[in-house]
């Protein structure tokens, strides 16, 4: 029993590591509890993981068996530091967060969960230590991808629950089920995070599969590979595909100068086809793409529809109900009949001609029963109004181009400094609580909630990481080692590209695993920086 206690306090961070690596991408976003009443942003079972986790890891910190020092150590803290005198300008200086209890609290919870994010570095900075705990890491990441990708098909395919946080109702925990031009979010709350989960995942099994000389683990990563490509198709998200493409070029680019181009171009040139062919012909994104590729007439001809329809009918009874359906429709259900085709005159990607509603002071309704709750609504129907950039870019990109992109600009401005702090972006007035933020660029959001300062700051400890890893391609090391050290400078590459559309490095789940992977791959650094990793002597403990 005393070794099994011995082996426990010395292995502790690492048996934390391993379940988190795996319960967090693969427990849905089902919530515990309100952070704040009325507010999107739910605490779930996840937070409390990693509190423990983090806990722990302090504990073990004052027992010096585990330390903060690392390469980002003062980065973070100079970040974390920003953050805070962000939210105190924008209280007392800019006065864009109200002197009010509700509003501070929710500006706090943003800057909390930063720190929350940068915790996870250091339990898998500390529980990594050796070559054997990352190789198996590397193992349970393609299984992960295989178990999320098998999960995005039942959504698909069968009707699986659904659980997202695309709305204040949704992000409760109802049950919902995937309509026909719905997008799979598989267990991740969302089809723009699962798609930023894929550009990690397929980049870092495309790496290893090519690497890795046995046949059993090469055949676990190109499965990887493969069924997760299939749920990016699925997940129908532009820029994570071009994400994907542009971080997968920097992986075969790299390769190149460390195994030389005859290598790396056909492996590269097979990949690129692959990927490029299937997302014509098959799903949802192609159509997405269709007015910039002039594709659509050669994908209606080819197009096998059946792959990607479901294979029996949606649920008809029950608790399920459909992710498309918001709470203004579930209100006021005035028209059921079935859509046959897409109405004219309507902008790229939108497939129905649903009202929008407005109150109204001479009619009510009554919503009980499905929600679990009771409420009375004073609505009305009216025609919705599409900008033109909804129509020449798609509606996507016009809620950026008409709102939310100069509304951050807005907030820079404000303090180009400082920002107009956390949780400020979304709201047209300041008094204005609003239920979610969301600017779908994360580097106007950096801009925007915490200025100069913070963009810096905090994109510097993104390229110090990759900086540092370009550094160790240099070293002598084991081939997965060198697969992962690669596939980590390509999926970040590939990320920063997706922070362009998407709020990438705030989608919890994604962030937790991109600064899980960064604590993996800083405890290799050489031992003048900390740790060593060799060929021979594989990664040891700090000293």
């Amino acid at each position: 029993m005393k070794k099994l206690l011995k082996w426990f306090d010395s292995n502790i961070l690492t048996v934390f590591s391993f379940f988190l690596l795996v319960f967090i991408p693969l427990y849905p976003k089902i919530p515990l509890l309100e952070a704040i009443p009325g507010y999107i942003v739910r605490v779930r079972i996840e937070d409390f993981f990693v509190l423990v986790a983090f806990l722990v890891f302090l504990i073990q910190a004052i027992r010096k068996k585990a330390s903060f020092k690392s390469i980002i150590f003062w980065p973070m803290v100079a970040y974390i530091c920003i953050g805070f005198l962000s939210v105190v300008s924008a209280i007392y200086i800019t006065k864009t967060i109200p002197y009010d209890q509700i509003h501070i609290v929710k500006a706090l919870l943003h800057w909390m969960r930063r720190i929350e994010y940068f915790s996870i570095f250091y339990i898998f900075y500390n529980g990594i230590k050796n070559f054997k705990s990352v190789k198996l890491l590397l193992i349970l990441t393609s299984v992960v991808t295989v178990l999320v990708s098998i999960y995005g098909y039942g959504q698909k395919y069968y009707y699986w629950p659904v659980y997202s946080t695309m709305n204040r109702e949704f992000s409760k925990g109802i049950k919902l089920y995937l309509t026909e031009h719905a997008r799979v979010p598989s267990t991740f709350g969302g089809h723009y995070d699962l798609a930023a989960f894929l550009v990690i995942s397929l980049i870092l099994s495309l790496s290893l599969g090519f690497i890795t000389k046995k046949k059993s683990l090469k055949a676990l990563f190109f499965s990887s590979f493969i069924l997760g490509y299939w749920l990016m198709i699925l997940s129908a998200s532009r820029t994570s595909f071009l994400a994907y493409i542009g971080g997968m070029t920097i992986l075969f680019i790299i390769f190149a100068f460390k195994k030389g181009w005859r290598w790396s171009l056909p492996r590269f040139s097979g990949v690129f086809i692959f990927s490029f062919l299937i997302m014509i012909f098959f799903g949802d994104l192609s159509d997405r793409f269709a007015h910039l590729l002039k594709l659509a007439d050669l994908k209606n001809k080819w197009q096998l529809e059946r792959l990607v329809s479901p294979f029996k009918p949606p649920p008809q009874k029950g608790d399920y109900l459909a992710l498309d359906e918001n709470l203004s429709l579930i209100l006021d259900k005035t028209d059921e009949r079935p859509v046959t085709e897409k109405p004219s005159g309507l902008p790229p990607g939108v497939y129905e001609d649903i009202p929008d509603y407005e109150l109204d002071a001479t009619a009510s309704a009554t919503l009980s029963g499905e929600l679990g709750a009771t409420m009375a609504a004073i609505l009305r129907p009216v025609k919705r109004d599409f900008s033109d950039n909804a129509y020449k870019y798609g509606l996507s990109a016009a809620i950026r181009l008409d709102a939310l992109w100069p509304w951050a600009i807005q907030g820079f401005k404000r303090n180009p400094l400082l920002g107009s702090g956390y949780s400020t972006l979304s709201k047209t007035s300041v008094g204005q609580f609003t239920e979610a933020e969301s600017t779908d660029n994360g580097y106007l959001r950096a801009l925007g909630e915490t200025g100069l300062l913070g963009f810096i700051t905090f994109f510097g400890i993104i390229g110090l990481t990759i900086m540092t890893s370009i550094k160790m391609l240099k070293q002598k090391v084991e081939p997965l080692i060198l697969a992962f050290i690669v596939g980590f400078i390509a999926f970040t590459i590939g990320l920063l590209i997706n922070a362009i559309y998407i709020d990438v490095f705030e989608a919890s789940k994604v962030a937790f695993i991109f600064w899980a992977l960064a604590g993996v791959l800083l405890a290799m650094v050489p031992e003048s920086e900390q740790r060593l990793f060799s060929q021979k002597k594989g990664i040891k403990n700090k000293k």
